[in-house]
C-alpha cells in the first residue's frame, strides 16, 4: 500500500509537501505514510482515493486495478 501512494503521487509529479498541503497536513507526517511508519487513516484514504480518481480497493493493495468505479446513487 505504502509504495502505492507514492507512486500515484510520482505519476502526477508531485512532491510529498504538495500533496501534504492537499491532505491539510505536514509533509512529516505524509511521508510516515509512505514509508509505512504510520497506518494510513480512513479519512486520509478516502481524500487520497479522491484526489488520485483511484479506489481505496487499489491503494491497499486488494486490486489492481486502479480505474475507480462510480460511486453508486
Amino acid at each position: 500500500m505504502y509504495k502505492r501512494i507514492r507512486d500515484l503521487r510520482e505519476d502526477k509529479d508531485m512532491n510529498q509537501t504538495q500533496i501534504a498541503k492537499i491532505l491539510g497536513m505536514s509533509q512529516t507526517g505524509y511521508s510516515k505514510y509512505e514509508t509505512g511508519e504510520n497506518d494510513i487513516p480512513t479519512v486520509i484514504l478516502i481524500k487520497l482515493s479522491d484526489f488520485y480518481g483511484t479506489s481505496i480497493d487499489y491503494i491497499l493493495g486488494q486490486t489492481d486495478e486502479i480505474k475507480r468505479y462510480p460511486k453508486a446513487k
